[in-house]
């Protein structure tokens, strides 16, 4: 009877923490910061926050951070596990493009000593339980990027920057269209198919290591097709927060490239990838066939989300 009643609470609770995480206002979440700090928001600020506000959550959610579970329920999910390494990914791109480029005004200028602390951090590996668990290291990042938001909203001082220039933003969506182009492949080849080797296209001296035959066979297995669609779905919750944070610290930057529309037409392809899930679980149907296939919906919204990115990004480079 009691094993029958922990495995019952232990079913029941791990349902409510596979909820995703609602939305947050990324204005709101500035402002609030920033009064916290006693500071002002400034350029940088939104994203600053954003950031913080992401890698919170994955945080404090109900469970907590599930991906390095070693016990029941957290060690039977995969849905949020998978979710939160999504969403990890895009935390781990925009700290290093902060570190790297939007927190220095050229390639010769020192890194900002608090985002040089934070970035490693957030790259420790997500699988750790215990000594030290992955939980630690990011709590200790965010205590770095906190110190730098600090900084940034203190306008007496002038030690932090946030440079919001088209080449740092470009240089930022450059790999988040690395990521939504993997991601769109991967949810494709839910269902099979054969696909001409393209990897050597466009350049007629190219070479590669190993020779890779003409024609391959794609297909995601059965088993790992629901990992990829949510994690999927946690890279695009995440994204949608920092698009939201760029069109406000890169206002002046868009619409001076006349840019800005084209942004908030990639905000509103992501945020059809958080629409309600009805069924209780990621049909794989074939393409026309009788069941819905969700992975090939999802990839329909990133794949629109990843061209318009490309779009933007020659928009930013145009004088």
């Amino acid at each position: 009877v009691v094993v029958g009643v922990y495995l019952l609470v232990a079913v029941l609770l791990g349902m409510y923490w596979s909820i995703a995480p609602d939305q947050f206002d990324v204005r709101e979440k500035a402002a609030a910061m920033a009064a916290e700090e006693g500071g002002n928001v400034v350029t940088g600020s939104v994203t600053t926050a954003t950031a913080i506000g992401v890698m919170e959550t994955l945080l404090d959610k109900p469970g907590g951070f599930l991906y390095n579970d070693r016990m029941p329920p957290g060690v039977w999910l995969d849905n949020m596990p998978n979710w939160e390494y999504g969403a990890l990914i895009q935390v781990r791109d925009l700290f290093r493009a902060m570190r790297e480029v939007h927190s220095r005004s050229q390639s010769q200028s020192t890194e900002d000593p608090d985002l040089a602390l934070a970035e490693p951090r957030f790259n420790f590996n997500a699988g750790s339980w215990i000594l030290p668990a992955s939980e630690s290291e990011y709590r200790s990042g965010l205590k770095y990027v906190r110190s730098y938001f600090r900084r940034l909203s203190d306008t007496d001082a002038h030690d932090a920057q946030f440079y919001a220039r088209s080449d740092n933003l470009r240089y930022w969506l450059a790999t988040v269209e690395s990521r939504l182009g993997s991601l769109s492949y991967r949810l494709g080849a839910s269902v099979g198919e054969r696909r001409i080797n393209i990897d050597l296209a466009g350049e007629q001296a190219a070479t590669q290591s190993t020779d890779t035959p003409a024609e391959k066979v794609v297909q995601t297995p059965w088993m790992e097709i629901d990992d990829i669609f949510f994690e999927a779905r946690g890279t695009t919750w995440a994204l949608l927060h920092f698009l939201k944070a760029v069109e406000v610290d890169f206002a002046e930057v868009l619409e001076n490239k006349n840019a800005l529309v084209s942004l908030r037409q990639i905000i509103r392809e992501l945020e059809g990838t958080q629409k309600t899930i009805w069924s209780p679980m990621i049909l794989n149907g074939t393409g026309f066939g009788i069941l819905a296939n969700h992975s090939l919906v999802m990839a329909s919204y990133i794949s629109r989300a990843n061209a318009a990115i490309i779009d933007l990004r020659d928009l930013l480079s145009q004088g």
